[in-house]
């Protein structure tokens, strides 16, 4: 598909397959997080070697619970971490060998894509394994927001960026609406629920309006799950009105779900993985490079 894009001095633009130099930062983790590899990951990534990958399930303390959470990225000089927020219900099941038993999310089953593209990912898994479907939008799962950006902090000093993909868009849409100044380079919003469903919110219920990081919509023309119609990823964009927020559209995937909001079906990029991480890789890179010839 060919790039559309607007005119750049629209606070809302739309691109398609960006032109960017990623720019390696140093990912400086403490020396617990350099041990080679717990376990090999489920599904289909490739074997892992000692110096190349570093996983680390960790258990970050609530009130009422524990947050688990899975780092999976290069061990040593990443451009970025991301913090992934995955959608349904938000369990995907990390387990503390590393192996996460329901993989198919989107934000779960590429961490090897990002990796290879040098960035670490920082899976969110629901609080004690149990869903946290319409709780997303909540002050109180914006403190255990808090507790996972502070968190990531704590492992290095190169720009943690958020996504979120379906119902985990909510959460990412929290995330950024409710971080600290400086604290985040940046929000992306994949196949976002804008249509009341079971959970009874949407992204337009997380704040966007507080949202100060650069965002990016990405929405599939073929994505049939109707609580997240891709005619509605210029309204989200428009929603964050303090800050740049651009629209990429993609188009394909494959269908192996009944369900038309599955991970295996268009609106979880089914089908054209590969693709959709390079596209918003490139838009990352030119995020960061605009905020680092900001900051110099």
């Amino acid at each position: 598909m060919n790039p559309e894009t607007s005119n750049f001095s629209s606070p809302v633009r739309i691109v398609m397959g960006l032109s960017a130099a990623l720019l390696t930062l140093s990912l400086s983790f403490p020396a617990w997080a350099q041990e080679p590899p717990l376990a090999r990951p489920g599904g289909a990534d490739a074997a892992l070697s000692r110096s190349s990958r570093s996983v680390l399930v960790r258990d970050l303390p609530l009130s009422d619970g524990c947050q688990r959470v899975l780092f999976y990225g290069p061990a040593t000089n990443a451009h970025g971490v991301i913090i992934m927020f995955p959608g349904g219900t938000g369990d995907v099941g990390i387990e503390r060998n590393g192996e996460i038993r329901h993989g198919d999310n989107f934000v779960v089953r590429t961490r090897d894509l990002w990796a290879q593209k040098g960035y670490g990912v920082l899976i969110v898994d629901a609080i004690n394994h149990r869903s946290i479907r319409g709780k997303r939008d909540s002050p109180k799962y914006a403190r255990v927001v808090h507790e996972i950006l502070t968190y990531a902090r704590s492992m290095t000093n190169a720009p943690l960026w958020i996504m979120g993909t379906s119902q985990g868009s909510i959460a990412a849409m929290l995330a950024a609406s409710t971080a600290r100044p400086g604290e985040v380079a940046g929000v992306v919003l994949t196949e976002s629920v804008s249509v009341l469903g079971r959970s009874h919110e949407t992204v337009f219920d997380a704040h966007p309006e507080t949202v100060r990081v650069p965002a990016l919509v990405v929405a599939n023309r073929d994505d049939g799950c109707w609580v997240a119609p891709p005619t509605d990823a210029e309204a989200i964009a428009k929603a964050m009105s303090h800050t740049r927020a651009d629209v990429l559209m993609e188009e394909g995937g494959k269908t192996d779900s009944a369900d038309a909001c599955s991970s295996r079906t268009p609106h979880g990029y089914w089908g054209i993985d590969d693709r959709v991480v390079d596209d918003i890789t490139r838009w990352m890179g030119g995020a960061d490079a605009d905020r680092r010839g900001k900051a110099g």
